[in-house]
């Protein structure tokens, strides 16, 4: 979103070897909201399980790393399904995040509330990752909260360091969970031809962002740095992906883990900035450096897909 506030499936193993990234420019996919994101009644376990074969099996053949963040509550809710989608984010190019127990907002907790969802954030993904001598080494904010103020800002910061993790960052966002949202509702309707329309525009609005947010790194550091890609793990985005992972080839770019993304210097710590908003980390940096940017000039959704998602079928 622009600025607010300060301007089941089976692949064979060899499919899973990278592809060293040829491009001068590289993105991070990642995937939230883990096993599925849905805002209507279609949050059911065969819906989870369709979404997740098609946005698996896609980035498996592609060849692309992905990290999937993932929220205790959502596995839980869909029974014996919700681990079991789980196992294939734990292999091979693919790996697990923390979320949270639920999709919390931290602006409205206490350090010590924060501390609870991110504990519990683990009741399903530490020990899964531990059966197969991984780790889970990111935690990402729902909504990209990180501190509403200076001092939850920090405590934030040093909480992370002692249970382990590093902050997942973001630096592209396509407002995906609106356009699902739109999309739930023709799924709901079967209304064919406003799903083909919704997915035409998710995509031609996520081309305009993904350059948008590589001229404001640009722009803000002086140069390319890895990008990282917010995506949530909805129906949308199961349908699109083959697309989507298209558009990022057309701009030039190769493809990376998070893990490796954020071993450029940019990542090195955690932009210092208070703020009630989520804002890509781009803007961040530019306030940190006291980089002026104009907010306005990014894109925002069309108001028909707004319309269509806000509206009660």
């Amino acid at each position: 979103m622009a600025l607010v506030g300060f301007a089941a499936c089976t692949v064979s193993a060899s499919a899973e070897g990278p592809v060293p990234p040829e491009a001068s420019r590289v993105v991070a996919i990642t995937f939230d909201d883990l096993p599925y994101a849905s805002d209507r009644s279609t949050a059911s376990p065969d819906a989870a399980i369709a979404a997740q074969r098609q946005i698996v099996s896609a980035r498996r053949r592609a060849r692309v790393p992905a990290t999937g963040f993932v929220n205790e509550d959502k596995v839980q809710a869909l029974g014996p399904a919700g681990p079991r989608l789980l196992t294939e984010w734990n292999k091979g190019l693919l790996a697990l995040g923390n979320h949270g127990y639920s999709h919390f907002d931290s602006n409205d907790l206490d350090v010590a509330g924060i501390e609870k969802e991110v504990m519990k954030g683990e009741a399903t993904i530490r020990p899964m990752a531990a059966s197969s001598d991984r780790s889970i080494s990111f935690f990402r904010f729902p909504y990209n909260h990180v501190g509403d103020t200076e001092s939850k800002r920090m405590a934030i910061e040093k909480l992370l360091a002692s249970h382990g993790y590093k902050l997942a960052a973001s630096t592209i966002d396509t407002s995906d969970y609106l356009f699902n949202s739109a999309y739930e509702r023709a799924v709901t309707e079967r209304n064919k031809a406003m799903m083909q329309r919704i997915e035409r525009a998710y995509l031609d609005h996520s081309r305009v962002q993904i350059a948008y947010y590589g001229e404001l790194s640009r722009k803000v550091l002086g140069r390319d740095v890895p990008a990282i890609m917010l995506l949530h793990a909805n129906r949308l985005n199961a349908a699109t992906i083959k697309p989507l992972l298209g558009l990022f080839r057309s701009a030039g770019y190769g493809f990376v883990s998070l893990a490796q993304a954020q071993t450029d210097p940019a990542y090195s710590a955690m932009p210092t900035v208070a703020t009630k908003f989520g804002p890509m980390w781009a803007y961040r940096w530019a306030r940190e450096r006291l980089i002026k940017v104009d907010g306005r000039r990014e894109q925002e959704p069309p108001a028909w897909v707004s319309a269509y998602a806000g509206e009660t079928s």
